[in-house]
């Protein structure tokens, strides 16, 4: 639950190799207003794949378990999730 977004339904994600990886992406079927935009898209906690790449680049996932956020070179911090990050 996101007192933003609102309720996620978590998916698991089955690789070609049969190897299931249990709740690793989510989405919010019915977000709450203001995040409509939201429906019908799911997210991946990259941490959780073998590999995840944009463009060709491999991604840094956000640091924590609890963020999903995939950090490329074009991205630029800092980052919620280091040590020292909570409550900004």
């Amino acid at each position: 639950m996101c007192e933003f977004k609102g309720t996620a339904q978590y998916f698991d994600v089955v690789g070609a190799d049969g190897k299931v990886a249990v709740g690793v992406a989510w989405g919010y079927p019915n977000p709450h207003r203001g995040f409509e935009q939201l429906k019908d898209h799911v997210a991946v906690y990259p941490q959780q794949m073998d590999e995840c790449l944009v463009d060709g680049e491999r991604v840094t996932p956000q640091p924590g378990s609890f963020y999903g956020g995939w950090i490329t070179s074009d991205v630029v911090g800092p980052f919620k999730g280091t040590p020292g990050s909570m409550y900004w």
